[in-house]
Formats: C-alpha cells, structure tokens, sequence
C-alpha cells in the first residue's frame, strides 16, 4: 500500500543497532532501504555500534564504518560490508581496507584508522548505551521511545517501524 509522504519538516529518528559482521543485520537491510525510500529525510536512520563478542571482526568493523561516515559514505559502506560479512569473518581487518578502496574512499587512512584507533571511543559508546537500553542482540531498533528486537525476526517490524514513524511525523 502506497502512503503518502510525511508533511515537509517533520522528522524522526531511528536507531539501528548493528553489527556489520552479522548475518541478520544484512537481511534487514531491504527493510532499511524500503523505510529510507518511503520516508527520504523524514526518517533520520542512524547506524548504532553493537559488537556482538562472537565476531572477532565486529569492533574493527564498526571503527571502519566510522571512518567512512567521516569520509561521507557511511551507509553505502556498511551495506557494502554487510554483503560480504561472511567473507570479513575469514579476510578480517584487510577486507575492510579492500572494500574502502572499492568504494573510492581513501583506503590508506582507513587503514591508518583501524590501527591508532579514533573512533573506538564512539563505538564504545554505542555499545554501553545500548546495553544501558536493554540491547541484546542485533539488528534492534529503537524509534519513538519502544525497542524492537531484530534479532530473532523481522517479520512485522517494518510494518511497526512504519506504525511509530508516522506517527511521529504526522
């Protein structure tokens, strides 16, 4: 069903707790880019750092999308490195640097990234708000002040998702 856009201005933010080495997290992606279509900028979707312990390559990961927030493309880098998750289990730190590249993004300071560490201290932050909100496991959203556990479905979380956005917009 086709809806409407939200009135012009209005804004709301969604939180996705991610890990880009997590096989459910790429699933959810068709969700996310289905919401980004529907809402535009309405919807502010903001990619929050949730390492899960069992993926030795999730901490670098997430300091590697970091980087490609601050070189501007985020986004399309963590889709790029959620396509590939199973692969950064195996390849590991020199994956994220080949796919930077890839991507036309200065692949030599992701690299510089990854090993002085700038931008541990925000993943560390994503994780401890996150576990201080009750996340547990990935993908989970937060809009609108509920939590939604993607992790053990996505079966109508979309449809939720969409339920809190417009209201929130309307």
């Amino acid at each position: 069903m086709d809806l409407p856009p939200p009135p012009a201005g209005r804004r709301a933010v969604l939180d996705v707790w991610c890990e880009l080495q997590c096989p459910d997290c790429r699933t959810a992606l068709g969700d996310l880019r289905a919401l980004r279509e529907r809402y535009g900028d309405a919807l502010d979707i903001q990619l929050r750092h949730f390492p899960l312990p069992k993926h030795a390559h999730a901490v670098a990961a997430a300091q590697a999308y970091e980087e490609a927030y601050a070189q501007g493309r985020g986004w399309e880098y963590a889709e790029a490195v959620l396509a590939r998750a199973e692969d950064l289990g195996t390849a590991g730190e020199p994956l994220l640097v080949e796919i930077a590249g890839e991507l036309g993004l200065d692949a030599e300071e992701f690299d510089t990234a990854l090993i002085d560490g700038r931008h541990l201290l925000v993943v560390d932050a994503d994780l401890a708000e996150g576990k201080a909100i009750g996340v547990t496991g990935t993908p989970t959203y937060v809009i609108a002040g509920e939590r939604l556990d993607g992790g053990k479905s996505q079966d109508g979380l979309r449809a939720r998702i969409e339920s809190l956005a417009d209201g929130l917009l309307a």
